[in-house]
This record gives structure tokens, sequence and C-alpha cells, in this order.
């Protein structure tokens, strides 16, 4: 298959691509399944006036430390299926040093490894190519699927933390963890 002119990265098995106006629908989808969002905002549903005003622009910003955008649609390299999205973004928009992973897949996409391989791969690049110095990931204490991708992709537990919630969702009184990866930890394992 020939890379599309627009790719930012390529896995075995998915491609990262910049989000367009496009995308809606599918983001639309993807934040009204009430199982993707269940540990974001307790599977409340999305409404399109919130994917055009808030979402996507959040998605289209570039941040001029890395010359990218922090968030990736993720699809299917074999069939262009949208799949979800990948983030590899810096913290602060001059400062590519400290980066946070993220990732959101639709269901369809749950137990195939797409998270792992997608987060494995931007990490990769984030300290070969964007100037990460730190990777670091944060998820609620009892998201057990999304605390594995995280060890699988090479970060492990720094710490587990409270936040307030506006609104509580089932599961914050565990509180936060936040998982981290250095320059080092992953230049000694690439050895």
């Amino acid at each position: 298959m020939p890379k599309r002119s627009s790719t930012f990265l390529e896995t075995d098995r998915l491609v990262l691509r910049p989000f367009t106006d496009a995308d809606a629908p599918h983001l639309l989808a993807l934040d009204n399944d009430p199982e993707v969002m269940r540990y974001i905002n307790g599977g409340r549903p999305a409404t399109a006036d919130a994917i055009r005003g808030r979402t996507l622009p959040r998605l289209l910003h570039d941040h001029p430390c890395t010359g990218t955008r922090g968030f990736w649609a993720a699809e299917e390299k074999a069939t262009g299926t949208f799949l979800g999205w990948f983030e590899l973004r810096p913290l602060a928009d001059h400062d590519a040093t400290v980066v946070e992973l993220g990732y959101r897949l639709n269901r369809a996409a749950w137990g195939r490894g797409y998270a792992t391989e997608g987060a494995r791969a931007l990490v990769d690049k984030g300290f070969a190519d964007l100037g990460a110095e730190r990777v670091t990931a944060n998820t609620m204490a009892v998201n057990a699927g999304s605390r594995r991708v995280m060890e699988k992709t090479g970060l492990t537990f720094l710490r587990a933390y409270t936040e307030d919630w506006p609104d509580a969702i089932e599961g914050s009184e565990h509180g936060e963890v936040e998982y981290v990866l250095t320059r080092a930890e992953w230049e000694a394992r690439q050895a």
C-alpha cells in the first residue's frame, strides 16, 4: 500500500494521520459509546456541537515546539477503518521535552493489540524525532486495560494521586495513576 501524503506514522497494522473536520462523525460515534467513555466522563453522551466546538479544535491544534499536532486519527492500514485516536502531545506548547501519551479506541479495536502497537510507535517517534525527554501517561486507578497498555508500551508506575472531579464518576474514589518513561530508560531498552 503506498504511503499517504498526510500520514504522520505507520505501523504494521495502523496509519496515524492528522485529524480533519471530516472526522467529526467518527469522533461523535466514538465519544457516544458509554464503554469507551466509562473512565473519561462516566459514559455520558457527547453532542455534535461539543465535538465541533471543543473536541475537534483540541485535536487540530499544532504545537510549535514539535512542529506537529498532538493527536492523530488511527485507521486500520488494511481497510482504512477509523479505529479512534492516539495522543503524544507536549504538556507545554513551547517545550517538547515532556509529552503525554494517550489513546481512545472504539470497542471493535479492543483486545487486538492496536493500543500497544500505536503507543509504542508514538513513544519511539517522540524520543527519536520529536525531542521528548520524558513520556507520561495517566488514567483512573481502576482502568486496568489502559494500565496494561502503558506497561506493555514500556512505561512504569510512578505514583497514585487524587484529583477533584467536578462530576465524580464510578471508580474516581480510587484516584488516578501516572506512568512514565524517560529517554535514558528508552535508550537502554533500545541497546
